[in-house]
């Protein structure tokens, strides 16, 4: 799976991570697989050495278009001020590499769950983004975003629409 190989070795640069501490099993692979699945991620690292500080050495190297396009975007709704649901591991591989070109990003972004990823998991901390959901989830197509998305405009309506105590005229002596 040469996508999600990427997506491993940008959360293991960028973060200093071992490839076998980021890597996951994925579906239905036995133990030879996945030691043959590092040993790849391990070698095209050392092949291609990008410069962990330097995104786009490490989108030329190990990355791609689609995490470049997506890194682009989440950027660009940062400059217009507009809020970003990252979800799973495709996303937040591509917010690590946003926050490698300015680390403010991280003001305009949520996280909406802890994926079942390793990789997932191991970016979340490095960013020390907290996530809003821990589901287990691990069906992809945007299924924590979807919920997070509800959570978050659920939240603006109570700030934005909720009465407070003088509003409601509720006495503070009669509040246990």
């Amino acid at each position: 799976r040469p996508f999600y190989n990427s997506l491993v070795k940008i959360v293991s640069v960028i973060t200093k991570t071992e490839p076998s501490s980021v890597t996951g099993r994925g579906t239905m692979i036995d133990d030879n697989t996945l030691k043959m699945k590092i040993d790849v991620i391990e070698q095209a690292i050392k092949k291609h050495k990008p410069d962990k500080n330097d995104p786009i050495d490490i989108l030329s190297k190990i990355g791609g278009f689609e995490i470049g396009g997506i890194a682009g975007a989440i950027l660009q709704a940062g400059i217009l001020k507009i809020p970003v649901v990252v979800d799973g591991l495709i996303t937040t591989a591509a917010l690590l590499l946003a926050y490698k070109f300015n680390s403010d990003i991280l003001d305009y972004v949520f996280a909406s769950h802890n994926s079942f990823e390793k990789g997932h998991r191991i970016a979340l901390q490095y960013l020390k983004l907290n996530h809003m959901l821990d589901l287990n989830l691990r069906l992809g197509e945007g299924s924590g975003a979807a919920l997070a998305v509800q959570i978050i405009e659920t939240s603006i309506k109570i700030l934005n629409e909720m009465a407070t105590f003088k509003d409601a005229g509720v006495s503070e002596k009669n509040v246990d």
